[in-house]
């Protein structure tokens, strides 16, 4: 079986939606007893994807398969994890302040399409069967990888695009919208969607667009963990963990992400999707 994958094929981290409505009241607040080691597991997975959410993404790759391997459910294991990582997306997000800098209407505007997207996708979750996403998620994670790997050729065919200010630019939000529902429902990799996107649709630094990609991001994370934390078991010694962790982490990504060229950072995201996009595909 694959590692991210349940019994029946679909992403472990995508929670079954009668796992939430048959237990909405109980035990929304869970103290797991965990061992030092695996305290120490969760705190260097919570660490590793901090680092790596800000540099590019898909730290929830790290974190869910540590949370259910000390025995949390699957469930509070995704909605724990999601919560957790928000202090790492504050992070990372401080770590890019600087590339912040001038991008305030962008950020904003396409801040409430990112809001609105992530309270969709969380109430997604909710209703919808736990394999509703199961057979597109690697290949949209997969064509994230390939749109970057293009992303110079593009430029050129889509100048006419780029060439309109990101907040204004219908397929932008639009972008950012459906990547943002995508987010609140699975979240995998959703940093690696966004900014290939970001990078094809928006003529700006790669820095700047990385920066914004994390701020767009914590603000989709920050909308659906509130609303699990209202409706679903959430374990908050694992939430602990992983926000002390994730947040020296999203500092130290911030460090490291800033100083990739740009071609650099294309070619992480090329990387890091092909290698996830693969093994959400690959039994």
């Amino acid at each position: 079986m694959h590692p991210l994958l349940g019994s029946t094929g679909a992403p472990s981290n995508i929670a079954p939606a009668s796992g939430i409505a048959r237990h909405p009241a109980r035990r929304r607040c869970i103290l797991h007893d965990v061992s030092p080691i695996e305290a120490a597991a969760v705190l260097a997975a919570g660490f590793a994807a901090g680092t790596l959410n800000a540099i590019v993404g898909s730290g929830s790759l790290l974190t869910f398969p540590t949370l259910l391997a000390v025995g949390l459910p699957p469930v509070t294991a995704n909605v724990s994890n999601t919560i957790g990582l928000v202090f790492g997306g504050v992070s990372g997000t401080l770590g890019y302040r600087r590339e912040l800098v001038g991008q305030r209407d962008r950020l904003v505007r396409l801040g409430i399409a990112g809001l609105l997207g992530g309270t969709v996708g969380a109430a997604l979750l909710l209703v919808l069967p736990p394999a509703a996403f199961r057979q597109i998620v690697p290949f949209l994670v997969l064509f994230a990888a390939a749109i970057t790997a293009i992303q110079p050729a593009l430029t050129q065919r889509l100048e006419h695009i780029r060439s309109r200010p990101a907040h204004d630019n219908p397929l932008v939000v639009l972008a950012v919208f459906l990547t943002a529902i995508y987010g609140g429902y699975f979240g995998a990799a959703q940093g690696v969607i966004l900014l290939a996107l970001l990078l094809v649709l928006v003529n700006d630094d790669p820095q700047r667009l990385n920066g914004l990609k994390n701020a767009l991001i914590l603000g989709v994370n920050a909308i659906a963990a509130v609303i699990f934390a209202l409706i679903a078991p959430v374990d908050w010694t694992a939430v602990v963990l992983l926000a002390v962790s994730s947040i020296v982490g999203g500092q130290l990504g911030a460090t490291v992400g800033r100083r990739l060229s740009p071609a650099a950072l294309r070619l992480a995201v090329v990387v890091l999707g092909t290698v996830v996009g693969l093994r959400l595909l690959l039994p």
